[in-house]
């Protein structure tokens, strides 16, 4: 994998090993010579990924809408800041320039992100793996409604698999370095193949 999309809260949460972790995946993506790619701010967890790759040699490539650059909240010390003019430029954008998509602990911003390239994905509009980093069991709940989605007829296994978790980076880094995307997308029902 060249680059990693990072999805992550541009709050820090309560607790502060989100932020440790935040700012070890940046890291461990530089060491890897793996680009991060992430929404271009300098604040929360956000901010923590940004300069854990840049610390530690990495490239580290923003991607931000002009309204919210405007509010100070962009980062000054990136490889490169990519301005857009919408939040669905932005997602386009970071799909365009990543391999790979890992979330982190986040709000509504992070779950619309995540979701929109799992659907993606189960649609067949691309191959990549996509992870979350699954600190102190923030995403239990996550992975439990996945199931419950399956179990309910909503969710194929094969489509819920999708989303790899693991709650150590180099676990996850692993994991979807093995990744193999579903042979059917969502549409293709055993009658069409």
């Amino acid at each position: 994998m060249k680059r990693i999309v990072v999805f992550c809260g541009s709050s820090a949460g309560q607790d502060p090993i989100y932020t440790q972790q935040a700012t070890l995946l940046g890291a461990a993506l530089a060491k890897r010579n793996i680009g991060l790619v992430y929404g271009g701010a300098k604040v929360g967890l956000m901010g923590a990924v940004a300069d854990g790759a840049i610390n530690a040699g990495g490239e580290a490539i923003g991607v931000i809408p002009h309204f919210l650059q405007q509010k100070e909240l962009a980062h000054e010390g990136l490889t490169a800041l990519i301005l857009v003019d919408t939040m669905h430029e932005r997602k386009t954008k970071m799909n365009e320039l990543c391999d790979g998509v890992i979330a982190l602990p986040g709000g509504f911003g992070t779950m619309e992100e995540l979701f929109e390239m799992l659907t993606w994905g189960q649609l067949g509009l691309h191959k990549k793996p996509i992870g979350l980093l699954n600190i102190n069991g923030f995403y239990d709940a996550l992975n439990q409604l996945s199931h419950t989605m399956t179990a309910k007829g909503f969710l194929t296994a094969e489509n819920r698999d999708m989303l790899l978790c693991n709650d150590n980076i180099e676990g996850l880094l692993l994991q979807m370095e093995k990744y193999q995307a579903p042979s059917k997308t969502k549409w293709i029902t055993p009658s069409q193949s």
